[in-house]
């Protein structure tokens, strides 16, 4: 079992005492394996064997804890038996990631820009 608890909006996170929200989402977004997680259930339910190994094999203990802590944060919930699937607020935060998404490969290519810097 994990000893930190799922970050919620509200409450102190790492990097904030006041709980901001966004500090919260990145908080749990940034524990190891989430975000592999929730990219590997964009396309629909998967069991956990299989979300393991779509995930370069982790460990099994931080997959159920990722998953605790994710469905715990009412981003993924457990369809038919042992597979998972992203909820709507889960889908709506894979909607978010695609634009980062879209940088991140226009960056892999020397291709990312962005508004000019102010001095």
């Amino acid at each position: 079992m994990s000893a930190r608890s799922t970050p919620t909006p509200g409450t102190p996170v790492r990097g904030s005492t006041t709980g901001r929200p966004l500090m919260a989402a990145l908080d749990l977004l940034g524990r190891r394996w989430a975000l592999r997680i929730l990219w590997e259930l964009r396309d629909g339910p998967v069991g956990a064997r299989a979300l393991r190994q779509r995930c370069d094999g982790m460990s099994t203990s931080v997959l159920y804890d990722r998953l605790r802590e994710l469905g715990g944060a009412g981003l993924l919930l457990q369809a038919d038996g042992d597979r998972y699937a992203l909820s709507d607020v889960g889908a709506a935060l894979g909607a978010a990631l695609e634009p980062l998404d879209t940088w991140s490969r226009a960056w892999a290519t020397g291709q990312a820009s962005g508004p000019a810097r102010r001095s």
